[in-house]
């Protein structure tokens, strides 16, 4: 499985990149506080909507701590999806917030 630090996204984004951002977590915490720009898929509906997704567009997968976001990732990858898990999650994310 792909990883990538949540310092490394928030250098991607501050540089003008984009990056294709899916937040797995639950309502109430994607309201609580997200990374702007995100697509927001609670982990238990992944598998129902991940015809939304593109499998030639790389996306980085989302949560609290990195673990759910962990689960979407190897979920994902298995259908053939190109995903990396931003580690740590929000949890150790500096960046902006909306």
């Amino acid at each position: 499985m792909k990883t990538i630090q949540p310092v490394e996204v928030q250098a991607k984004l501050e540089a003008g990149e984009a990056l294709n951002l899916i937040d797995v977590r639950e309502v109430a915490e994607v309201e609580a506080g997200h990374i702007p720009g995100i697509m927001h898929i609670p982990q238990g509906l992944l598998e129902f909507r991940m015809q939304e997704l593109d499998k030639k567009t790389p996306y980085i997968m989302v949560c609290h701590s990195g673990g759910r976001s962990g689960q979407a990732t190897m979920f994902l990858e298995s259908q053939g999806f190109d995903v990396t898990n931003m580690t740590g999650g929000m949890l150790e994310w500096t960046g902006e917030v909306k």
